[in-house]
């Protein structure tokens, strides 16, 4: 593969591997500006294509244009996966320097820990993603808790939740279980969504709940 071509690749895998799930207080990305960057990134794609063309003799064009009409169909397939979880399951895509995170709704009854089955649907279809395009990535799982309760406790049971998340998406969504794990952050108050929202009852249900990043690093 040809330098430039190397260089597009690079360009796709920085826009498309680093997808993060997950909840959190970073700044909002609107999706039309996610549109606009990989409509950006697609016409610089065209131009090395078209200069690696203009350079090479029949058979390397023809292998190029093979090997950048399968990232094209790569990037539209992502795309249309990211926007279909956006509509389906009303998620916010939010962009970091090295993530897309996601603002789903993955959430627990107070003091427990069991995977609600409203929730099952969304983890399915978060494993397709990870399957179909970050199979080589590490899937982290965090639980997270209320601030009710001793930080010890919380702890504990923002990991059981998490290890509750991880159990369904190994043995039931068939991810590999070296690329997943489980980590708790407990009732951190600098990760909470709500300060002063607690149980028992249904006040503080958005502090009570996992986050789903795919980690692009190690890859």
């Amino acid at each position: 593969m040809s330098g430039k071509l190397k260089r597009s690749t690079r360009l796709l895998l920085a826009a498309t591997i680093p997808l993060a799930i997950a909840l959190s207080g970073c700044s909002f990305v609107k999706r039309q500006d996610m549109d606009d960057q990989l409509a950006a990134m697609r016409a610089e794609m065209e131009s090395e294509r078209r200069a690696e063309i203009a350079a090479g003799d029949g058979q390397t064009s023809n292998e190029l244009n093979g090997r950048m009409d399968a990232l094209s169909a790569r990037m539209d397939g992502l795309e249309r996966d990211l926007a279909a979880i956006e509509e389906d399951f009303d998620a916010r895509v939010e962009e970091l320097e090295t993530a897309l995170r996601f603002d789903v709704p993955v959430y627990f009854g107070f003091d427990e820990a069991e995977v609600g089955p409203q929730y099952v649907a969304f983890l399915d279809r978060f494993a397709q993603v990870v399957t179909r395009y970050y199979p080589s990535s590490l899937v982290t799982v965090e639980g997270f808790t209320d601030p009710v309760g001793s930080q010890e406790y919380n702890l504990a049971l923002g990991r059981r939740r998490a290890e509750a998340v991880m159990g369904y998406l190994v043995e039931q969504s068939g991810l590999s279980s070296d690329r997943v794990r489980a980590v708790s952050y407990g009732e951190a108050t600098d990760r909470l969504v709500s300060a002063d929202g607690h149980g028992p009852g249904p006040e503080g249900w958005e502090n009570r709940r996992v986050a789903l990043v795919i980690d692009h690093s190690g890859s």
